[in-house]
């Protein structure tokens, strides 16, 4: 895992310099990786993890389908994903996203 030397890290900043939906670990804090990412309208298929998943969204926004519902975070918002949850990213998600994540085998 590729982690930044710099703190504290602009995560805005480090976000615009990404590829679209490759996210950048950034650390870990215990067993879970923390991540940033940048979202540009696209939508990503369905995926379910076997813990719980943080979305914290710093600017924008991200639409989800989680468990079938449509849910929209907002700018300063955190959504908790339960983990075994199915959850897809619907079209119009923009903006910048962490993730703190429990890495699964094999990734």
């Amino acid at each position: 895992m590729t982690t930044l030397a710099e703190n504290p890290i602009d995560l805005t900043a480090t976000a615009a310099g990404l590829t679209p939906w490759r996210s950048l670990a950034l650390g870990k804090v215990g067993p879970a990786c923390v991540k940033v990412l940048r979202m540009d309208g696209l939508p990503l298929v369905e995926e379910r993890h076997d813990t719980t998943e943080a979305l914290l969204v710093l600017d924008g926004r991200l639409e989800l389908l989680v468990a079938g519902r449509p849910l929209t975070v907002n700018a300063g918002e955190l959504h908790l994903v339960p983990a075994g949850t199915a959850h897809a990213v619907r079209p119009g998600s923009s903006g910048t996203l962490v993730i703190v994540e429990v890495e699964e085998d094999g990734s």
